[in-house]
């Protein structure tokens, strides 16, 4: 895959109690895919490391790292997340496609998924890059799907939040009218927050205004990635 960032998570316990340190490491190689953390000690890790990189959960990377499963299951997981990321790339090549232990950050550019100036209505074009990403997934029915929508500075704050969620409100309604089970998709309007680039440039304006995807395992993918564990 052309853009990959892999984030393990390390700990240490000081008299089998103290969670002493915890560390996202990122660009490790491809052995390294899934999440490094014991079985006992993976949820409570990842509830530490979620509220830590991703504000409580509010973020694509909050909401993967905040719900990690850790261990053994962990790393059936994640290989199962490597396939459709791979996936995910072929369809939409150039798209934002990061590992992210058990789950998976798509990152949408306005040059994928773009609306029209101040309204939340998708663009023909990014009409056509959604349609891309169905087959992928429909072809990985058993993963959760929470978008984010996120705007420029330009604006006043509550009006860019109340469209960055219209917009990801509207990204999960067009999904859904292609077949895909709604039940799967959950939408958090982000606004001007957590900018990834400079707001002060066109250019970073432009990268700002984007949506976001954390896919991650549902109920029944952990429960068979449990039952595959113990093969």
């Amino acid at each position: 895959m052309k853009r990959i960032k892999i984030y393990l998570l390390s700990f240490s316990l000081v008299a089998g109690m103290g969670l002493t340190s915890c560390e996202a490491i990122k660009n490790t190689n491809n052995t390294q895919r899934g999440v490094a953390i014991g079985a006992t000690s993976g949820a409570v890790i990842g509830g530490v490391l979620g509220n830590n990189l991703g504000k409580g959960g509010n973020t694509a990377l909050g909401a993967i790292i905040g719900g990690v499963v850790g261990g053994t299951v962990g790393g059936v997981i994640g290989n199962r997340m490597d396939k459709q990321a791979q996936k995910i790339e072929q369809a939409l090549p150039g798209a934002g496609v990061e590992r992210v232990g058990e789950g998976i950050k798509l990152t949408l550019g306005e040059n994928s998924v773009n609306f029209d100036l101040n309204k939340a209505t998708l663009t023909p074009k990014a009409k056509a890059n959604l349609d891309r990403l169905v087959p992928v997934f429909n072809e990985y029915p058993d993963t959760n799907i929470q978008i984010f929508g996120y705007t420029d500075s330009s604006g006043a704050e509550d009006y860019n939040l109340r469209l960055s969620e219209q917009r990801a409100a509207a990204v999960r309604t067009y999904l859904s009218g292609k077949g895909l089970n709604a039940s799967r998709f959950t939408t958090i309007g982000r606004g001007e927050a957590d900018p990834i680039a400079d707001n002060s440039t066109a250019d970073g304006m432009s990268k700002n205004r984007r949506v976001e995807f954390a896919i991650t395992a549902n109920d029944k993918m952990i429960q068979d990635a449990k039952r595959e564990a113990k093969q």
